[in-house]
């Protein structure tokens, strides 16, 4: 069994933002060889572990740096796509069972879908899962056929793509007749969207999701997708941060623009199948090639799914469970009183971040406030993309976390506020007296007009926002944070963006020395590292703000 062999490829690159996502000559390297078939490729983010299916061979297997390749289940009941819940349960789709099947850590096994209107299902195909724990997944009849399955009569009839809501009802997502050969699928960044492609009809549908995880406005996202001279077909499909489709197509990995323009080919020495991004970054993508499994390094990581998340919290409560004064100290700030208004009481009292039912804010006199959250601070390729900042970002979902709380003030008539770090060009009065001003120099960073100065995808000012520049960690110096927040009376400031122990608590401590009452919500702002950021939470923070969430703060602003 062939393992890291590395080969040296030229990609195609069609468009310019090609090369921002992977180099044009990025080595392609084999960590193992001499299967018949393999597809499914999951990464663990706290083992530090690929899963991967050969379903021919009727086996799973496991590939980590220190122990290369082993078998971990045979028989595997010729399973395909696999990924986690978010509390890191694998789920499976069988092609010999035709179900979909969730296995616990313990080896507990339970079936999660197998038939639908009293019909076997096909044989389940490729699956994701939303952050409100609904699974969909794909139903082809590739696992009725010899060798990738057990070769069977289909009793549905059609191919369809499915639901499995939270409590566990399976559910027809799109109209039965749409697809062919449904297969690949997955979610944009803000699971605003979902990608389905087919593998027969070449092709990508694109559709919106709405709150209820129903699919609507479907239309095509791309098509075409076949080549007479290369070997290839849509299968497996996953968008990375950026919004960008990564599809397994003729030739390698085609990229795709969230508007659907083709950025360029990840080219591949086998066929590929499917794709997962991995490693302790989530920067290198996993191919699962024919009889090979390869490995690229790239310069984008995936969407944030779900059970991505796990490792930020595993390292957090790791910090916990080795600092054990940090929690007596949290306990004592629990025990200080703190200051209540009428608008905005909290019935728990205590400086955790557990939910806080009792948590209620008046819309009309709060202000979010949404610092630094730009791509010289929070986006790899920025200046700062070295610190770990982007990677700790992704960790804690911060865009998104940020975006859904921003949507949401705005609809209840909070006011929403933007601080941005601005250098002007040559950084004139910026002084450097302290190490990160110092740096902020010496890498040309945020400087007014270039793009790591401008805000990050999905945290755009909006109509009705207000823009606020600085060139020093808290909002208030140099700034006209409160000149805007007392023409809109608001004395309730939710602070979130980076950095959690440089920006966000500079912030909060003169934010509580004037007056104003600082909600921090943990999930919503981010550092260099879980360790810095348990610090700041764990103690300045304690005592100078309600820490919480950012789901607690959505449910205390209302409806």
């Amino acid at each position: 069994m062939l393992v890291n062999a590395e080969e040296t490829m030229t990609h195609d690159v069609r468009r310019s933002e090609f090369t921002s996502l992977v180099d044009a000559d990025a080595p392609v390297r084999s960590i193992g060889s001499g299967f018949e078939f393999t597809e499914g490729p999951i990464w663990h983010p706290v083992e530090h572990h690929l899963l991967f299916s050969d379903m021919p061979g009727d086996v799973r297997r496991r590939w980590d740096e220190s122990g290369g390749v082993r078998e971990v289940a045979r028989p595997s009941n010729k399973c395909n796509g696999m990924t986690y819940d978010a509390e890191l349960n694998l789920i499976i789709c069988e092609h010999s069972t035709s179900s979909l099947v969730r296995l616990r850590p313990s080896g507990e096994r339970e079936v999660l879908a197998s038939h639908f209107e009293g019909k076997e299902l096909n044989s389940p195909n490729d699956v994701c899962v939303r952050s409100d724990g609904s699974i969909y997944f794909s139903d082809p009849w590739f696992g009725r056929m010899p060798g990738f399955g057990v070769e069977r009569p289909r009793e549905l009839g059609w191919q369809g793509v499915f639901r499995v809501s939270p409590s566990g009802a399976l559910d027809l997502v799109v109209d039965r007749r749409l697809f062919d050969q449904p297969n690949g699928l997955c979610f944009s960044p803000d699971e605003s969207r979902l990608y389905i492609n087919d593998t027969t009809r070449a092709l990508i549908r694109v559709f919106d999701v709405a709150a209820d995880g129903s699919l609507s406005r479907g239309r095509l996202f791309a098509q075409g997708i076949r080549s007479s001279r290369e070997a290839g077909v849509p299968d497996g499909m996953k968008c990375d941060e950026k919004g960008n489709v990564w599809l397994t197509a003729p030739g390698g990995i085609r990229i795709y623009s969230p508007d659907g323009a083709q950025l360029g080919t990840v080219r591949i020495p086998e066929m590929p199948a499917n794709l997962h991004w991995g490693g302790p970054s989530f920067r290198t993508l996993f191919v699962c090639a024919t009889t090979s499994v390869y490995a690229v390094e790239t310069k984008v990581g995936p969407h944030i799914e779900p059970f991505m998340r796990r490792a930020g919290e595993e390292r957090r409560s790791a910090l916990r469970r080795a600092r054990p004064r940090a929690d007596a100290a949290g306990s004592r700030a629990a025990a200080a009183p703190r200051a209540r208004s009428s608008s905005m009481a909290a019935t728990s009292g205590s400086g955790d971040t557990t939910p806080r039912s009792g948590l209620t804010l008046d819309p009309a006199r709060t202000a979010l406030i949404i610092q630094d959250m730009q791509h010289d601070v929070v986006s790899e390729g920025g200046a700062f993309a070295d610190s770990g900042s982007p990677l700790h970002a992704r960790e804690q979902n911060v865009v998104e976390n940020i975006r859904r709380l921003a949507d949401h003030c705005r609809s209840r008539g909070v006011m929403v506020v933007h601080v941005h770090f601005v250098v002007e060009p040559g950084a004139p009065g910026l002084t450097l007296n302290a190490p990160l001003f110092e740096g902020l120099a010496d890498a040309n960073a945020l400087v007014r007009g270039t793009w790591g100065v401008a805000p990050v995808e999905g945290l755009e000012p909006r109509p009705g926002d207000h823009v606020v520049t600085k060139m020093r960690m808290s909002a208030w110096e140099g700034s006209s944070l409160e000149t805007v927040l007392k023409s809109g009376e608001r004395n309730i400031l939710i602070d979130t963006g980076a950095w959690t122990n440089m920006s966000i608590e500079h912030t909060a401590r003169t934010g509580a020395d004037k007056g104003y009452f600082m909600i921090v919500p943990e999930d919503a702002c981010s550092t260099m590292n879980a360790d810095w950021h348990a610090a700041s939470i764990g103690f300045a923070l304690q005592n100078v703000a309600i820490v919480t969430r950012t789901d607690d703060v959505i449910a205390a602003l209302g409806t």
